[in-house]
């Protein structure tokens, strides 16, 4: 049967809409057949509603793709060709607690960042490790794109311990970078280029070059003072010290904030928790507006308002990812792949994120040597804590989690480490069975 299939898990979340327009908007050079959107019962309120609108803007474009809504993942799998993972394993409900817990012991409380992105990947990891399985029996030539966060570390535990090879881990992060230096230089993002390096929500902008010549330090000298102009929705942009901008010479992240600026974003974090509620509450009622549009019959496109989560133009990172594969397109794109000697300053089988040209064949690492001295270390450091982390997260061993949250230099020491770990475990242990098996 011509077409591809694609399936979605956590195909209730409010970025399907996003995922939809994307293949919409490529279906003559890439033919979706099926589109499976899957979900958990918790979800399927979410699911129904989602699968509605997305079955309106099909109709709407008058392009030939089936709609699946199921709850069944392993039907759903059956004969795909790319998978798409979009989950939260606990819902926003956990990543509250990833929140807040934290801030009580005077720590970052953020969901990919410090003791939150561990606890999300100790969540996360055994039910990918469970779809990757599932793969392997119904669909084993497919391609796995996940953009459940951390991506990295989700990355690094699927090619360290499944025997799945064809898998991506994908990130909106620098696809935000390049809209904001295109945006900062006043020129059409088409003829901005950045190369790209590090590692998930870690990763540096080692050269920008508009039109083939490198401009990066124009750039930087615009993104000093009281804000940067390259952040995203859910990160406070404090703007970067200019003097130690021209000394680092590269471009951060918006996510190196936490790092650089940690006290500043954790007592804006403190007051924000006190006066609105957390990230997580504060998107919380986002998605119930949200879900509130989506129920409307009249809607059939996707509205403007989903930009304003933090997690915008994901899908369409998604979209572009599979189109390019599908067609060979052997263009350039920033993705989270086994690292095969890019990056000298990390081992070749750990998971990076750094420039691919992207081929049917999949993604092809662009080597960049090793990073620069200044950020080798912070890069490396985080890079210790994914794969602590990841064995962590597999093995279920509380040692291995504390010493993944003291790794993190968010953690401000051992005593805290152990005692936001120990509350946290507590707190999320209905989706962690791992780390409380029975004693036998």
């Amino acid at each position: 049967m011509s077409g591809i299939k694609i399936v979605t898990i956590g195909g209730g979340s409010s970025y399907t809409p996003e995922l939809v327009e994307g293949f919409i908007k490529r279906y003559d050079e890439l033919p979706v057949r099926e589109l499976w959107l899957v979900d958990i019962p918790e979800g399927e309120k979410k699911l129904q509603t989602v699968g509605a609108l997305a079955k309106r803007m099909i109709e709407k474009a008058g392009v030939p793709i089936e709609i699946h809504l199921t709850l069944d993942r392993r039907k759903a799998l059956a004969g795909a060709d790319f998978v798409t993972t979009q989950m939260r394993v606990g819902l926003l409900e956990a990543r509250i607690k990833d929140e807040r817990i934290p801030l009580k012991y005077g720590v970052i409380g953020q969901e990919t960042n410090g003791p939150g992105g561990l606890f999300k990947g100790l969540r996360t990891i055994p039910v990918i490790m469970d779809i990757c399985h599932d793969m392997e029996e119904l669909c084993p030539d497919a391609w796995l794109i996940n953009f459940t966060n951390p991506a990295g570390m989700v990355t690094e535990a699927v090619l360290r311990y499944t025997n799945r090879k064809k898998v991506i881990g994908l990130c909106n992060v620098p696809i935000g970078m390049k809209m904001g230096v295109a945006t900062v230089l006043g020129v059409e993002q088409s003829r901005v280029h950045i190369d790209f390096a590090g590692l998930n929500h870690m990763i540096f902008g080692l050269g920008v070059y508009l039109d083939g010549e490198n401009v990066i330090s124009q750039v930087i000298d615009k993104i000093t003072g009281d804000q940067s102009g390259i952040t995203m929705q859910n990160i406070l942009d404090l703007g970067w010290d200019k003097d130690f901008i021209k000394a680092l010479g590269i471009l951060p992240c918006p996510y190196h904030r936490y790092y650089y600026q940690t006290r500043t974003m954790l007592e804006h974090e403190l007051e924000e928790a006190e006066q609105k509620g957390t990230r997580a509450e504060v998107v919380k009622q986002m998605e119930a507006e949200l879900f509130a549009l989506y129920e409307d019959p009249d809607l059939d496109i996707k509205p403007p308002q989903l930009e304003k989560r933090g997690g915008a133009y994901y899908s369409e990172a998604a979209c572009n990812l599979i189109y390019s594969i599908y067609n060979d397109k052997r263009d350039i794109q920033t993705v989270n792949v086994r690292n095969n000697g890019a990056i000298a300053s990390i081992p070749d089988d750990s998971a990076v994120e750094v420039n691919c040209v992207i081929t049917r064949e999949g993604p092809i690492p662009l080597a960049v040597g090793d990073l620069p001295v200044p950020v080798r270390g912070l890069v490396q450091q985080i890079k210790s804590f994914e794969r602590v982390a990841a064995e962590a997260a597999v093995t279920g061993d509380y040692h291995k989690a504390l010493l993944a949250m003291n790794i993190n230099p968010l953690v401000s020491s051992d005593v805290a480490a152990k005692k936001i770990l120990d509350e946290m475990l507590e707190a999320h242990k209905e989706h962690l069975p791992q780390f409380f098996k029975p004693v036998t």
